[in-house]
């Protein structure tokens, strides 16, 4: 028996097992457009349409099968199994109210990433995620702490060029100044992705 289930717990739902996903009115995608489907940005809305957050499609089916959210845009895919189909949301909200505190997200490699948009921040290009570090601006050999403002995301080549030094000693200049991620921070992003999804954007110019 699953330890999960023996605890009293419930497991979590394999989506790529349950699932596949199409278009709309075409055939099955390749795995490739399937994981980049299911990893694809959806917008979370609070009980009062309030944005409040950005997931992948992958976290908010998850949420729509737990009936903690639903749906409130339609992204044209769905994904299915062998007895049921579900359309891939672009937006999505809880339907409970959920209280968000005024303070900065906690410091993590994914917020990190978030925050300056999967983009290295010596060389400009943005990258996936597994293709990017995270660098201590000042390093730590000379006492540069692990905090919002000297931590920033690097590829791995400029990371390498960078080395023990500061990026002024290793001829590197910063794109921009790492900053904390407020929630400020976080409704700039959003409006940035909504420019892309025309779904979004009443929820977020205002």
């Amino acid at each position: 028996m699953d330890n999960r289930i023996k605890n009293g717990l419930r497991p979590r739902p394999n989506l790529n097992s349950q699932f596949a996903v199409s278009g709309v009115a075409g055939p099955a995608v390749k795995p490739a457009g399937r994981l980049s489907v299911m990893q694809a940005p959806v917008l979370v809305l609070n009980a009062t349409f309030e944005p409040i957050n950005v997931t992948a499609v992958r976290r908010a089916l998850v949420l729509m099968l737990k009936g903690v959210a639903q749906a409130e845009e339609i992204h044209p895919s769905e994904v299915h199994s062998a007895t049921r189909a579900v359309q891939v949301p672009s937006v999505i909200r809880l339907v409970s109210y959920r209280h968000i505190p005024q303070q900065s997200r906690a410091l993590s490699r994914k917020n990190i990433l978030l925050r300056d948009r999967n983009t290295c921040q010596f060389c400009g290009n943005a990258f996936p995620a597994s293709e990017l570090t995270l660098d201590h601006v000042m390093p730590r050999s000379r006492g540069g702490h692990s905090s919002w403002d000297n931590l920033v995301a690097c590829c791995y080549q400029c990371n390498n060029r960078k080395g023990d030094r500061t990026p002024e000693e290793a001829g590197l200049q910063l794109v921009r100044r790492p900053r904390p991620f407020t929630l400020h921070t976080s409704r700039q992003l959003m409006r940035l992705i909504g420019h892309k999804d025309e779904k979004w954007r009443k929820y977020l110019f205002y």
